[in-house]
């Protein structure tokens, strides 16, 4: 029997959902598709997709999957990600103005000025950069293996870190490097976790422990409360989501405070459902994450002369450069999550 849709997917019952899950896996099927999901999408569009994670983990899964097309639910530096390290593919994201308010705050330009200043310095730029960005980069890291990467660097070399001020405040802190310059480039919504929300959260549930994604506002109040010993250092961890999901499995408090994205409450609670994950600010989700919604997913995967409206390329010149920025990265060792 077809359903007739009710007409936005919040009010759907689960009946349409399931219909809808279905024909979506018929035409990724019909498109040799793969539909790879970041965990910071609705909880619907992580569940249909074949593959749920961090934007690297994902974009490294995307160049040996065996499919043609790439359907990246995500934002649109993960699309240029993917398309960096599977060339030959096909990669569609389901609305081209999903972008990111992090990769935003530098462009091309300002880096190249930002290198005639520092000529001898060495270009260290999280994944969550565009594909020009990453091709005037000379290493890219991820959050949780930003400290490795910034210490396979000599020290006596000198190193722009960017765009995130927050993460490079973890890594100068982490490592101990003074000779680091950082950007100062935040995400909105990560920044918006703050010191206040973090320390109202931990002082109502004294007996949480508690997971701080490194782009937050509120990692040093996070490590100041576990110093100072309000919240036990043992129960207080800086973690990347991959690094949460890691944790998470293994869980054995029962309530866990979580300082990132929302989104990311979908994969903590599935993986683990008897620990409480409480967010240390509910309203902390992302706009443009939430733009790709189960009608623009399955839109993109429909009539294949709409296609180029959802597709991501990337210059080969361009690709080819920024290729080099990651290889580099994966060579010093597991480059671990994302994000």
């Amino acid at each position: 029997m077809t359903l007739t849709l009710n007409p936005t997917w919040e009010q759907w019952t689960a009946d349409e959902v399931t219909q809808w899950q279905e024909r979506v896996h018929r035409l990724a099927a019909e498109r040799n598709a793969v539909i790879l999901a970041h965990n910071y999408q609705a909880g619907i569009i992580q569940d249909v997709a074949h593959h749920v994670g961090d934007s690297l983990a994902l974009s490294r899964l995307a160049a040996t999957a065996d499919a043609e097309t790439i359907v990246f639910a995500g934002v649109h530096f993960m699309a240029e990600t993917a398309k960096i390290l599977s060339p030959a593919k096909r990669v569609l994201i389901p609305d081209q103005n999903a972008g990111c308010s992090l990769a935003d705050t530098i462009n091309a330009d300002q880096l190249r000025a930002w290198k005639a200043e520092h000529p001898d310095a060495v270009v260290v730029s999280y994944v969550n950069t565009t594909a020009e960005v990453k091709a005037l980069t000379d290493i890219c890291c991820t959050s949780s293996n930003a400290v490795d990467v910034v210490r396979s660097v000599p020290e006596d070399r000198e190193i722009l870190f960017l765009p995130d001020q927050f993460l490079g405040a973890h890594v100068r802190r982490a490592t101990g490097r003074k000779n680091i310059q950082v950007w100062l480039g935040e995400c909105h919504v990560h920044a918006d976790i703050s010191p206040s929300n973090l320390i109202d959260a931990v002082r109502s549930n004294p007996d949480a422990g508690l997971y701080v994604h490194p782009e937050c506002g509120c990692t040093t109040s996070a490590l100041w409360l576990a110093e100072s010993g309000e919240l036990p250092e043992g129960r207080t961890h800086v973690l990347s989501t991959g690094g949460m999901l890691d944790m998470a499995r293994t869980e054995t408090r029962s309530q866990v405070l979580v300082a990132t994205e929302i989104g990311m409450l979908h994969q903590l609670r599935k993986a683990n459902p008897t620990t409480d994950f409480r967010p240390v600010n509910a309203q902390a989700s992302c706009p443009y994450m939430k733009l790709i919604t189960p009608e623009k997913l399955e839109a993109c995967l429909g009539d294949p002369s709409t296609t180029a409206a959802y597709e991501v390329d990337v210059a080969p010149e361009v690709a080819a450069k920024a290729r080099r920025a990651v290889e580099r990265m994966i060579a010093i060792g597991n480059p671990g999550s994302g994000e």
